[in-house]
C-alpha cells in the first residue's frame, strides 16, 4: 500500500511540473544571430516538436531584436497559430536559402492557421511589424546559419 501511495504520490507531482512547464515560457533555447540586410536578429532555435509546440506562447514581452527560429527536418507546408500566444507576432515562412517565402501576421490568442505559401523548413518568428517596419517583404533573403551553406 505505501508503495503504491508513494508512485500515486509521485506521478501526481510528476504530471504538475509538466503542466507548469507548459505554462511557462521557453527562455534558455540555443541562440545563433541571423542577419537581414544590415539588421542582426538574436534567435532562439525551436528544433525538436516539443519546442516547436510552446514556441512563443506564454512570453509576455520580447525584445525588438529577437524573434524564434523554427527548424524542421524537410520542406513542408508549415502552418503555425497562436494558442496561448500573448504578443502579436509576424511569421516569415523562409526557404532552404533563407529567402522569404511569404509572411503572416498573426493575433495574439487565436487558433486561426497561418500558413506556408509553399514548403519550407523554417519559419522565423518576431514581433509583429518588424519586418514591416524594416522594408522586408516575400523575397527578401535572411542569413547566418542555416542559411549559408
Amino acid at each position: 500500500m505505501k508503495i503504491r501511495l508513494k508512485i500515486f504520490a509521485f506521478s501526481v507531482l510528476w504530471a504538475a511540473g509538466c503542466a507548469l512547464a507548459q505554462e511557462s515560457p521557453q527562455m534558455n533555447l540555443q541562440r545563433i544571430t541571423l542577419t537581414a540586410g544590415f539588421y542582426q536578429i538574436d534567435t532562439q532555435l525551436a528544433l525538436t516538436p516539443e519546442q516547436h509546440a510552446t514556441g512563443l506562447m506564454f512570453r509576455k514581452e520580447m525584445p525588438s531584436q529577437e524573434g524564434m527560429l523554427f527548424v524542421f527536418p524537410s520542406p513542408s507546408k508549415q502552418c503555425f497559430w497562436m494558442k496561448n500566444t500573448i504578443l502579436p507576432l509576424t511569421a516569415a515562412f523562409v526557404a532552404d536559402d533563407g529567402t522569404i517565402v511569404n509572411l503572416a501576421d498573426m493575433k495574439p490568442q487565436t487558433t486561426d492557421s497561418h500558413c506556408s505559401d509553399k514548403p519550407v523548413r523554417y519559419v522565423l518568428e518576431m514581433n509583429q511589424g518588424w519586418f514591416a517596419k524594416k522594408g522586408l517583404k516575400a523575397g527578401s533573403k535572411l542569413s547566418g546559419m542555416p542559411f549559408d551553406k
